[in-house]
């Protein structure tokens, strides 16, 4: 079954294309703030995966202008766009794009809407740093262009949330979740395939947890132990088990058959700074993981949702469970 352009699962391309009739690029920008993680309020080394640009390693530079920090983006895609007609998503990736105050974000993300090549804002943030008052904004953003919110989960297990110095419980996402959804959003969700001390059971159950609840995209990141990160100077002095190329490819093939058809995969593998890279350091071959990806989907027969029980009800855990 491949009723996605061919692909066996709904990509964001294909998404973006059926959605704006176009092709759409994301523009990774930094909207100058850090995160409770980093400034003392819950730690200040970050999670323990993360580097020094905080998920936003390929961000545009922070200018005094979003204008100019928008072009400087745009120039970066120009040689691979030409003169072609498309159209950008405004992705503030850099660190937790909702901790600052409500005046501040209603004028940053207002000023990117002001952009007509902007089809749409992405902001990606924690969970633990969505007061209402933000969320009712970003709600009133969205009757203007759409707006999606991705949340960093990683995992919906405890022990391994502790681990990786989360700062947060998972009662903490639903809340954030139902909240979200409650307010009309598209909520995407970061999962992280390969933490350390998480088998391929516990993987899966995270992934099938997000299909469960009905999150609208989901970005599937393979683990990448970077050097200047806790996670990479741990991996350092005492090496621990990273994937291999084949094992990825068939716990892929598995999370892509257990997630709803309407689920939109954003990412499939992710890329890692080459320059930071510790391990796994196949990863760094984004053509071959891609490549090799196709082909075991097709020898397996897997498509997406294709190992759903179709009579199964749908679970929401924790309070997102209505009254």
């Amino acid at each position: 079954m491949t009723d996605w352009n061919g692909k066996p699962y709904h990509s964001l391309d294909y998404y973006l294309k059926e959605t704006f009739g176009k092709k759409v690029y994301k523009l990774a920008l930094d909207g100058g703030m850090t995160c409770p993680n980093r400034d003392g309020t819950l730690g200040t080394g970050g999670c323990i995966f993360c580097s020094a640009g905080g998920s936003g390693d390929f961000a545009a530079a922070r200018r005094p202008s979003m204008a100019q920090q928008l072009e400087e983006a745009k120039a970066r895609l120009k040689n691979k766009l030409g003169d072609r007609d498309v159209s950008y998503i405004a992705y503030f990736q850099s660190y937790t794009n909702t901790y600052a105050p409500l005046p501040y974000l209603e004028e940053l993300f207002s000023s990117v809407m002001d952009f007509p090549e902007i089809a749409a804002l992405s902001v990606g943030t924690r969970p633990d740093c969505l007061p209402q008052e933000t969320i009712d904004l970003l709600a009133r953003l969205n009757r203007r262009r759409p707006v999606w919110v991705e949340l960093g989960l990683q995992t919906v297990h405890e022990q391994t949330a502790r681990f990786i110095r989360r700062g947060y419980s998972i009662d903490v996402f639903y809340d954030a979740f139902r909240r979200l959804r409650e307010a009309g959003l598209s909520v995407i969700v970061h999962v992280i395939l390969g933490l350390p001390g998480e088998t391929r059971e516990m993987i899966l159950e995270t992934v099938k947890t997000m299909g469960q609840l009905g999150v609208d995209g989901i970005k599937l990141q393979l683990l990448h132990v970077l050097s200047g990160t806790d996670l990479g100077e741990l991996y350092q002095k005492e090496p621990f088990p990273v994937m291999e190329l084949e094992e990825y490819l068939d716990l892929v093939a598995d999370c892509i058959s257990l997630l709803p058809p309407e689920v939109v995969i954003h990412r499939i593998s992710g890329d890692g700074p080459k320059r930071l890279l510790l391990a796994p350091l196949w990863s760094a071959n984004k053509r071959l993981v891609l490549n090799s990806l196709t082909r075991r989907l097709k020898e397996r027969g897997v498509y997406q949702g294709c190992a759903l029980q179709p009579s199964s009800p749908i679970h929401f855990p924790g309070s997102v469970t209505e009254p």
